[in-house]
C-alpha cells in the first residue's frame, strides 16, 4: 500500500513541476558566462518583465534547491543577485557570451575593478558555430 501512496505522489510531483517548467526558457550555461536574466517584477497590480545582466559566478544546489548567481556593476557599485532555477518570478535566461575561466565559484571578481574585473568571453549566436578547415599546404 505504501509503494501505490509514494508512486502516486511521485506522479503527481513530476506533473505539477513539469507543468510549471515548460513556461520557462532557461539557457544552458556555467560560471563566467554573461546571462541576460528576464525577472517578473510586480509593482500594485501591473506586473512587467525587467532585464538584470551581468555574469555568473555560481550556481549551486542540485535538483529543486539549485540556484545560480548573477553580479554585475551599476553606477560603480557591485550588486549580486541569487536566483533560484524552479523561481516562479524567473521569465526567461539568455545567455549573451561564453566566458572562459578555470574555477567554478569566480568570487575573486569581487575584489576585482574596472577592466581587470572582466572575463574573457566569445559572443555566442545561439547556433553551434560550423568550423571550415583552413587548406593545408602538401
Amino acid at each position: 500500500m505504501t509503494d501505490l501512496v509514494q508512486k502516486v505522489g511521485k506522479m503527481i510531483n513530476e506533473k505539477n513541476h513539469g507543468d510549471k517548467m515548460k513556461a520557462r526558457a532557461i539557457a544552458d550555461f556555467s560560471a563566467g558566462d554573461t546571462v541576460g536574466v528576464y525577472v517578473r517584477v510586480k509593482e500594485g497590480e501591473k506586473e512587467r518583465v525587467q532585464l538584470y545582466r551581468g555574469i555568473v559566478i555560481k550556481i549551486q544546489g542540485k535538483g529543486q534547491t539549485r540556484s545560480f548567481t548573477v553580479r554585475k556593476v551599476s553606477s560603480g557599485i557591485g550588486v549580486e543577485r541569487t536566483f533560484p532555477f524552479t523561481s516562479p518570478s524567473l521569465d526567461r535566461v539568455e545567455l549573451v557570451s561564453q566566458g572562459k575561466v578555470r574555477r567554478s565559484k569566480l568570487y575573486y571578481l569581487r575584489n576585482l575593478r574596472g577592466k581587470a574585473a572582466s572575463v574573457e568571453s566569445e559572443l555566442y549566436s545561439g547556433a553551434e558555430k560550423e568550423e571550415t578547415a583552413a587548406p593545408t599546404k602538401q
